[in-house]
């Protein structure tokens, strides 16, 4: 069993039991599964772009890519229907929670000018969605050319419950390296 699997069963649900005062563990959220994207831009038409950023998503991930397509055509952004507008990755189980603990130990504190999740990036429902600049930070990707250029990538962690408090609560205790909360006040 995977470290963060096992510290959310036997740490972080025992603790928000215990804070929201629940006795059944089913009411508390819980990590559905994680969506990885990247858009591919204005090489839709390259083949070759693709199949590069589909060959760095499969090393992180461990898993192959899914194509997506334009679904309607939009003249202002030059996109066709049909033509490939991205990538992307749904994790599940144990990939899951290895791509998360990955995330919070290993690559977001290697991110240039890192200060911390903002608590904005959990949306109403839970749900929390963080955007990387550059997929260079992984260790898988190390060694790469990236001659064809750095792309980033977005994922987002899908909870079971649609509760932003308990879900908040969660990341925390999971370890998500959250900003600090520092009061800037202006003093006139």
């Amino acid at each position: 069993m995977n470290e963060l699997k096992e510290k959310y069963i036997k740490e972080v649900v025992p603790k928000l039991k215990e804070e929201f005062k629940t006795k059944n563990s089913l009411s508390l959220p819980k990590i559905e599964k994680i969506t990885i994207n990247v858009g591919v831009g204005k090489y839709t038409k390259d083949e070759k772009y693709i199949s590069f950023v589909e060959e760095i998503l499969t090393k992180i991930t461990g898993q192959k890519p899914v194509r997506r397509v334009a679904k309607k055509s939009i003249a202002g952004f030059k996109i066709r229907e049909g033509n490939i507008v991205g990538v992307s990755v749904c994790l599940r189980r144990e990939k899951m929670y290895s791509f998360l603990d990955n995330m919070i130990n290993i690559i977001l504190p290697r991110t240039r000018d890192f200060r911390g999740i903002s608590r904005k990036q959990v949306d109403s429902t839970g749900n929390l969605t963080v955007g990387i600049s550059e997929v260079s930070v992984f260790p898988e990707v190390e060694t790469l050319d990236f001659s064809n250029g750095v792309f980033g990538l977005q994922f987002t962690v899908t909870i079971s419950k649609k509760d932003k408090e308990k879900s908040l609560r969660m990341f925390e205790l999971l370890g998500f390296p959250f900003e600090k909360n520092i009061n800037k006040e202006i003093k006139k």
